[in-house]
């Protein structure tokens, strides 16, 4: 079998193998993740570097092998996913190309579950994730962006602001502004610091306000209706409410 074919197999296949190597990507991620917030409060250290250089490598073979079985490379390449995976590549290599531009690392964090393969295979297998699904991705969107901004809060301030000292005051005014508490014992200083607090407050409010929406809508079921496509139907649901056909949800039995 052709390298790509192989590729493809894993990928995007529905084999036991293909399952398990999907599954190992987001262990992989996942851990890179920990690392990475791991990382930040070590000092420099040849063996620090050494693994981000490991990572980097890895990251760079599975970006190469998704370009590789792609049918639209080029289109590929400009996905947010795929920038942002460029982004980590060259951030997790920076013993190799300079350490200024080693906080883009944590651009890695937006590849997490958003690869449909896994996400179906999630659905399938876990019953807990069926049940939860949108609260959980509600979360994930809600911490990477978290997670993003506390690391571009500290990498822009710690040199010019006395205030942020280390990625425990990065965090901490990241929620204050996004929960915009405002205590005021901590502010961003320059137009990048102030552009920064604008889309923490932005955006950052509005994935919370999505997950407490989340939190707070009736817990419903997603099945598509076969007639009128109606996706979210309450766990019970005989008749679909939006046309009245007759359903068939699946049902893990009395809980």
């Amino acid at each position: 079998m052709h390298l790509r074919d192989k590729l493809r197999a894993l990928y995007e296949g529905d084999s036991p193998e293909a399952h398990r190597f999907r599954y190992a990507l987001l262990v992989f991620d996942v851990t890179t993740i920990v690392f990475i917030i791991v990382s930040s409060f070590l000092p420099q250290s040849s063996l620090v570097e050494v693994i981000d250089v490991v990572v980097g490598l890895v990251v760079l073979a599975d970006f190469s092998a998704r370009l590789a079985i792609s049918s639209s490379p080029w289109r590929d390449l400009l996905r947010p996913t795929t920038l942002a995976d460029v982004a980590a590549i060259v951030s997790f290599l920076a013993p190799i190309v300079g350490e200024g531009i080693g906080f883009l690392r944590i651009l890695r964090t937006v590849r997490l579950l958003r690869t449909y393969q896994l996400l179906v295979r999630l659905r399938a297998d876990s019953v807990l994730f069926r049940r939860n699904e949108e609260l959980i991705i509600a979360s994930v969107n809600l911490g990477v962006f978290i997670f993003i901004m506390t690391g571009f809060v500290y990498q822009t301030q710690h040199w010019s602001n006395d205030k942020i000292n280390n990625y425990v005051d990065a965090l901490y005014f990241t929620m204050a502004a996004l929960t915009t508490t405002g205590f005021g014992d901590i502010t961003l200083t320059g137009t990048v610091g102030h552009l920064i607090s604008v889309v923490i407050m932005i955006f950052g409010v509005t994935l919370f306000l999505r997950l407490v929406q989340v939190l707070l809508r009736p817990n419903k079921v997603r099945y598509p209706c076969p007639v009128c496509g109606l996706q979210r139907h309450d766990r019970d649901a005989i008749h679909c409410k939006a046309c009245g056909t007759i359903l068939n949800i699946p049902d893990e039995g009395a809980v």
